[in-house]
């Protein structure tokens, strides 16, 4: 299983929210470069980036942050967080992003998305589905839906997404363990290969997730649990 350290940037500087409140912020490091090559160089394969200004403001925040990022490492970077354009996704990309993570887009510009889908590809735009109570949240999560999470994954994937970035709301900074058994369902229903996110907080949890690797879960985001010292990266890398 392939995990993915996570960096959310907020006014420039690395932070964690707890499930997702802009008020419940801890702020990790004022240098988010120096903290993805750390990463990097425990043996990280890829890296996790958010825009959270970008995520609750609907535009973008830290791209200088996010260009320093991809120039400084060898290894891939994902970004999510404020993208709600086709030319965002473009620009992110030039920047040298190897995949954009899609959310509010999927919900409130999908003939956007389409476009993008057909012109970069399922590897390159990832849909990104962050679920309260089994239901799709946008805009930050500030915004709730009433689509079922499954469904709608299963509705992109018609349309050419192949992986999809799970995140159970709940669980999200809480340290409580992922939600295996949503996590299995989405993998299992939308047929999807499925990257897990949320909740992680040690060894064990990513073993349990582990389990799921037959069933399409094959990737997983640890965040907090490393910030605060709960999971050791290269023992991670190693389990």
């Amino acid at each position: 299983m392939l995990i993915l350290p996570a960096i959310d940037l907020k006014s420039g500087r690395c932070v964690r929210l707890l499930q997702g409140v802009a008020t419940a912020e801890t702020v990790y490091s004022d240098d988010p470069v120096a903290m993805a090559q750390n990463f990097e160089a425990q043996g990280a394969k890829r890296l996790h980036v958010v825009d959270l200004d970008g995520a609750l403001e609907g535009k973008g925040a830290n791209r200088e942050k996010i260009a320093a990022i991809v120039q400084a490492l060898p290894i891939p970077v994902q970004v999510g967080g404020g993208v709600r354009t086709r030319e965002d996704i473009s620009q992110l990309l030039e920047l040298g992003v190897a995949s954009v993570i899609i959310g509010t887009m999927a919900v409130k510009q999908p003939e956007e998305l389409q476009q993008a889908l057909e012109e970069f590809g399922g590897e390159r735009v990832i849909l990104g589905i962050d679920s309260r109570n089994r239901k799709v949240a946008v805009e930050g999560w500030q915004e709730g839906t009433e689509l079922e999470d499954v469904a709608f994954a299963r509705s992109w994937k018609a349309h050419g997404a192949s992986r999809v970035i799970f995140t159970d709301i709940a669980r999200d900074g809480m340290l409580t363990g992922p939600n295996l058994q949503a996590l299995e369902d989405m993998a299992r229903r939308s047929e999807m290969r499925v990257t897990a996110s949320g909740g992680v907080s040690s060894l064990e949890d990513l073993q349990a997730l582990k389990s799921l690797e037959a069933a399409g879960v094959d990737q997983v985001i640890v965040g907090k649990a490393i910030y605060e010292g709960k999971i050791s990266l290269s023992e991670a890398f190693q389990c």
